[in-house]
């Protein structure tokens, strides 16, 4: 029995073996092949984290070396900068021990320069002295009366040097109080008056509501826009410029007349030959009206009375006269105003006699293409002729120096003439010669026998010659145009070549009755 149960139990032991071994082996294979997976994902892990650590390693050093890299940069920027400070420095250094040398150098040399200085004068002090032992010696021997007169000549001698010197002082200090005194009221007397002066162009803008009206202006072969310049002394641009027509022309006053005609041309509609003739003499009435109101309205502005209406009328035209680009009317108005502020700082000048002599200063300047001679001169034979008072007349012929200084006025008006004509932008030379050759070329061709008209036109290109029909004939007028060529070509300096034209229009009337 026992060996029996001894031999169950071995069984039993030997099944259970055999039956763990069966069941027992799987799960072990398992549990082997999941440790072996979990120790390779623990590899993986590790390596991966090493990765990751030695990359962050490589960064961190990377980072390190950018850092000691850029702080290396830094302080070789900064030791560069405090080489370029203590360089700067060591210049300064140089230049400060530089000047102090080049004034130790003036010093010694102007120390020298004191002992040289010293040595004259002692030698000039002794020579003195010598000298008055000499004069005392020779005083010793000479007589009470002659001692006593030769001292009252020195003590005389030294007085006067000093009086002489003392008013050499006294007329500095005057001229330099009078200098700042005249600065002062000149610049009071400007300050008092300001005004815009606009410099005077050469073209004129007609505006028109239409294209269609420059046909009728040029007319058939350009016989309308002939007889408007022939009779204005105008130059008619018309051009693809749309709404406009311009007119050229160095007399301000002619571009005024031709725009009025235009213009009352262009609204009327009717353009032709005559037509153009019945414009051109209504606008020229006009304009002659318009003269007399810009001559009233300028001594109203000044508050100037008793100018006779041929006065006014000159002073009306100096409003289309322009000297050097600057508007002749507003200058005299600028310089009436400046005159009368200067008068009212120096006693006994006239204040309202100078507005009248400053209004009225250039008025030869209306004249003068038409007459010879200088405009003072002009303008006095005017004002004199008018029956202008005598002090005004005294007062505005000197104001180029033509005639001596005859009043205080006369001193005065000259010097605001100079004022309004030398202030900036108040003059254009370049202009005021364009307009004197145009007016030499007039001129030259207005001093031959039978000329009734002259225009200049086209810049000063062409000169159009209107010659009295009785006086010249056909034959005559071709001649005419020759020596006025060569007249022309003798007296003046121009650029390019300049056309002469010879206009002999003869009219005849007959009446039926």
């Amino acid at each position: 029995m026992d060996i029996l149960y001894i031999i169950l139990a071995l069984g039993g032991v030997a099944l259970g073996a055999v039956v763990s071994y069966l069941f027992v082996r799987p799960r072990a294979k398992l549990l082997e092949e999941t440790a072996k997976g979990e120790a390779e994902r623990i590899r993986r892990n590790a390596e991966t984290e090493a990765e990751r650590i030695l990359d962050d390693g490589r960064k961190y050093s990377d980072q390190l070396k950018e850092t000691a890299k850029r702080e290396e940069n830094q302080m070789r920027e900064r030791l560069q900068r405090l080489q370029e400070q203590a360089d700067e420095r060591l210049v300064r250094k140089e230049e400060q021990l530089e000047v102090k040398v080049e004034k130790a150098e003036k010093a010694r040399e102007e120390y020298q320069q004191s002992v040289k200085d010293l040595d004259v004068k002692k030698e000039e002090l002794q020579s003195r002295l010598d000298a008055q032992n000499k004069e005392l010696e020779k005083i010793a021997q000479l007589k009470k009366e002659e001692a006593k007169d030769l001292l009252l000549a020195r003590i005389e001698e030294q007085c006067e040097l000093e009086l002489a010197d003392s008013m050499r002082r006294k007329i500095e200090s005057i001229e330099k109080a009078a200098d700042e005194e005249g600065s002062n009221i000149i610049v009071q007397s400007i300050q008092r008056f300001a005004s815009n002066v606009t410099s005077e162009s050469t073209v004129t803008v007609v505006k028109i509501d239409s294209d269609d009206i420059k046909g009728k202006i040029i007319g058939r072969e350009g016989r309308n826009i002939n007889a408007f310049e022939m009779l204005t002394g105008v130059d008619v641009i018309v051009d693809d410029t749309p709404g406009t027509i311009t007119l050229s022309s160095y007399d301000t006053f002619r571009r005024f007349i031709a725009k009025i005609a235009l213009e009352n041309l262009v609204k009327d509609g009717r353009i032709h030959p005559s037509k153009i003739e019945e414009a051109v003499q209504a606008a020229e009435s006009k304009g002659e009206k318009l003269l007399i109101e810009i001559g009233q309205k300028a001594a109203l502005e000044l508050g100037v009375s008793g100018l006779p209406e041929a006065i006014l009328k000159l002073v009306g035209k100096l409003r289309f006269r322009s000297s050097y680009g600057q508007n002749v009317l507003q200058h005299s108005i600028e310089v009436a105003y400046l005159a009368e502020g200067i008068a009212h700082y120096l006693p006994g000048a006239d204040a309202e006699m100078l507005k009248k002599a400053g209004l009225l200063h250039d008025i030869g300047k209306a004249v003068s293409h038409e007459v010879e001679g200088g405009h003072a001169v002009i303008g006095m034979e005017i004002l004199q002729k008018f029956g202008i008072e005598e002090p005004v007349v005294t007062a505005m012929k000197s104001h180029h120096e033509d005639f001596p200084y005859e009043s205080l006025e006369a001193r005065i008006l000259q010097a605001a003439d100079a004022i309004s004509a030398s202030r900036p932008g108040a003059r254009r030379e370049t202009m005021e010669k364009y307009i004197k050759r145009l007016k030499e070329l007039e001129a030259i061709a207005g001093s031959f026998k039978g000329v009734e008209k002259v225009f200049a036109i086209q810049a000063g290109r062409e000169v159009r010659v209107f010659v009295n029909s009785q006086e010249v004939t056909d034959v005559e007028s071709e001649k005419l145009a020759l020596e006025i060529a060569q007249k022309v070509e003798q007296g003046m300096q121009y650029p390019g070549q300049v056309k002469v034209i010879v206009i002999r229009d003869a009219r005849f009337e007959g009446v039926a009755r």
